[in-house]
């Protein structure tokens, strides 16, 4: 195994908790440049690494875990963390052939428990948080569930760049009904006119979101 945290304390602490448990830690870096840096010449079974890493702290970990698994199709990853990232964690879920675990760092209350869960992503298992489990869930909710069959010809129109003229003409309908339709998107998108943000292309990124699973 391999572990990546940028707090020493943790990291050593982690390493030395791992090794109690059984487990042989060959390497530890302190941010996920050096882990990627390092992973194919090591070759490890898993990595183990933080969410949150330098240089910005945002979601460097689990890009890296990423990046781990397209140069080492069968690596285990464990994400282990205090944050739940959900946009890539998806991503990483579907990715490679081998175990995933995500778990937060304040709720893995024993040693049997971690241990039990590198050996089940050893196996090629999943284990998840279930904080996770109900965020990841909640991201796959489609945003366009509440539109109604009109209002998604005309939200599939406004993805294709349309006027609210040319929506008009295409589904031979006033400009009046065009608007009215738009007004509702945006209302059950939640897409407030804010001043700064461009509700139709916020609308639209919502629609092409859906349509690709994102």
């Amino acid at each position: 195994m391999v572990v990546a945290d940028d707090s020493v304390l943790l990291r050593e602490g982690l390493v030395r908790v791992l090794d109690e448990a059984g487990f042989d830690v060959v390497a530890s870096y302190g941010d996920a440049v050096d882990l990627l840096a390092d992973l194919t010449a090591v070759a490890p079974d898993i990595v183990v690494l933080d969410v949150r890493m330098p240089p910005t702290y945002r979601d460097e970990g689990v890009r890296a875990a990423i990046e781990a698994r397209s140069a080492l199709p069968g690596v285990g990853i464990l994400l282990l963390s205090q944050y739940v990232e959900v946009a890539y964690a998806q991503e990483l879920l579907s990715s490679g052939s081998g175990g995933v675990g995500y778990l937060l760092k304040d709720r893995v209350a024993s040693l049997a428990e971690l241990r039990d869960a590198v050996e089940r992503i050893a196996a090629g298992g999943t284990v998840l948080d279930p904080e996770v489990v109900a965020q990841l869930l909640g991201r796959r909710h489609d945003p366009l569930a509440a539109l109604t069959p009109r209002e998604r010809e005309v939200m599939a129109l406004m993805a294709e760049g349309r006027t609210n003229a040319a929506i008009g003409r295409q589904l031979v309908i006033g400009i009046g009904a065009v608007e009215k339709n738009v007004t509702a998107i945006f209302q059950k998108l939640a897409l407030d006119d804010s001043g700064t943000d461009h509700r139709r292309v916020l609308a639209v990124l919502a629609w092409l979101s859906s349509r690709t699973g994102g």
